[in-house]
């Protein structure tokens, strides 16, 4: 039997068109072109982001009623399993297609087919497969962004139905709009660096178009609460702060690896995002101290999302000197966002579209102002760059401000809609019965909650061991349950 040559290291790749794999692996070493140290990299920072799905997961179960918390974490989960299969079965394609128009990609790339070592459309340095990797976490969290909309109300057939629709129709449209080279929004020449528009601004206004849909949540006696601003302490501050430290974690990794190689603008990326963390934290606890003499636990980790939340688009554009100021300008746009959306007269708890509806609009006007032209170029190719304001290139804000109002636009309409049409599909109707609500979704539909074993069982806005017949409310007073509200 003749011996089988090794692979031949490739030196240029094939035409697209020829051979979109980038050539033939038996014969060929598609390694030899690509950096290992990027490619360690990316690969790195795909794990690290991974994490973020489920530190969403327990932010929201901290800041739900114990009822319904651990419905969040599964929510988490299916986030990470369903956005992917289908992130996988044709996402990936909607929006990173080589072949595509100017609306949205085609299916050349479902299944992954001829996703390989071609290099990618992100950045040169990189394949393909990796940045398909590397994708995968974006669609992932940012539908668990959106899922705390259902707060403590939302049935979840249709909720996970509606998730993996939005993900189609308003996700992958702007995506494509923003980070295709065909897209008509790169091609204006908005600056959105890691993901503002598809993941912050479309998470936010969407989950204000689902708040308004499903109403107002129910009290502890089965009543509609009177005001849409209503909120219910949550149950568990611990988790709310677990969830966002490893939230922050997994952001250097989404921020920083958003370069798509590893470079001097990786790290600086890095640097900007920690520090607009720190300013948006310290910002909302001096916020809260001024008006109300008290630090809280979950305003804190509000204020350091808030700033990661601002500085997403800006981080690889901006200097690290106004990186703190980013977040601190944000932070304050949010907190104010949240202590008068009692104004809107809808029930949309979790703050989503505060912090990450408005905190992302911010982060991108900011962009347009703050945008250097030298911080690209330290990726050591991105040097076409025109910079924003402190450049004089006085037009980027308008293609920052277009970008944010197309974003914010496009994902309340047609979340609408779509909530709209599932709303009408017999047996999918959005909103739990009166009876789970109050209830709680947890014992609804999972069945590690057991009401009559050694659990805390939850009753309204407190909860009670089982032989005991009062709870603690949110003020911290003990309060009589009825006994047809405490099974």
């Amino acid at each position: 039997m003749a011996e089988v040559p090794a692979p031949t290291p490739i030196t240029e790749w094939p035409d697209y068109s020829i051979s979109p794999t980038g050539g033939d692996v038996m014969t060929q070493d598609l390694n030899a072109l690509y950096d290992k140290g990027d490619l360690c990299w990316m690969l790195v920072a795909t794990i690290l982001c991974w994490q973020i799905t489920p530190a969403i997961g327990f932010l929201y179960a901290g800041m739900h009623r114990r009822k319904a918390a651990l419905t969040m974490i599964f929510q988490s989960l299916f986030c990470a399993c369903a956005c992917g299969i289908q992130f996988w079965v044709y996402g990936y394609s909607l929006y990173q297609s080589h072949t595509t128009g100017p609306f949205l990609g085609d299916l050349s790339l479902a299944g992954l087919h001829n996703v390989l070592a071609q290099p990618s459309l992100a950045n040169p340095d990189i394949p393909d497969i990796v940045y398909a990797c590397f994708g995968f976490t974006f669609v992932t969290a940012t539908a668990m962004i959106l899922a705390g909309a259902m707060l403590e109300r939302g049935r979840l057939w249709p909720s996970m139905l509606f998730l993996l629709c939005w993900t189609t129709f308003v996700y992958y449209v702007l995506a494509y709009f923003e980070w295709n080279p065909n897209g008509w929004l790169y091609k204006l020449g908005v600056y959105d660096f890691a993901g503002s528009g598809p993941v912050h601004i479309a998470s936010g206004f969407s989950a204000l178009a689902w708040a308004l849909m499903l109403g107002r949540r129910r009290d502890v006696e089965g009543n509609l609460c009177k005001h849409g601003g209503v909120t219910f302490r949550p149950h568990n501050p611990f988790l709310v702060g677990l969830g966002t430290i490893l939230i922050w974690f997994g952001w250097y990794a989404f921020n920083g690896a958003s370069t798509a190689n590893l470079s001097l603008r990786s790290i600086y990326v890095v640097v900007n995002t920690n520090l607009a963390a720190c300013g948006g934290g310290i910002t909302w606890v001096l916020l809260e101290y001024a008006f109300h003499r008290k630090f809280s636990i979950v305003g804190f980790c509000s204020g350091i999302i808030s700033g990661l939340v601002g500085i997403t688009p800006a981080a690889g554009f901006v200097p690290v000197y106004v990186a703190a100021l980013v977040g601190a300008l944000t932070s304050t746009a949010s907190y104010f966002t949240v202590k008068y959306k009692h104004l809107l007269r809808v029930d949309e708890g979790l703050d989503i579209f505060a912090i990450h509806g408005v905190g992302g609009f911010v982060g991108d006007i900011l962009t347009g102002f703050f945008a250097a032209d030298f911080v690209p170029a330290l990726d050591g190719r991105s040097n076409t760059y025109s910079g924003g304001w402190w450049n004089r290139n006085w037009q980027q804000m308008g293609f920052q401000l277009a970008a944010a109002c197309t974003c914010a636009v496009w994902s309340f309409v047609i979340s609408i809609i779509l909530l709209f049409v599932i709303n009408k599909i017999p047996g999918l109707h959005l909103r739990a019965t009166e009876e789970d609500e109050v209830r709680g979704l947890d014992f609804k539909y999972l069945m590690d909650v057991d009401p009559e074993g050694d659990v805390m069982v939850v009753s309204g806005m407190g909860s009670v061991t089982p032989g005991l017949s009062g709870g603690t409310s949110r003020e911290g007073v003990a309060m009589d349950i009825p006994s047809e509200k405490r099974d």
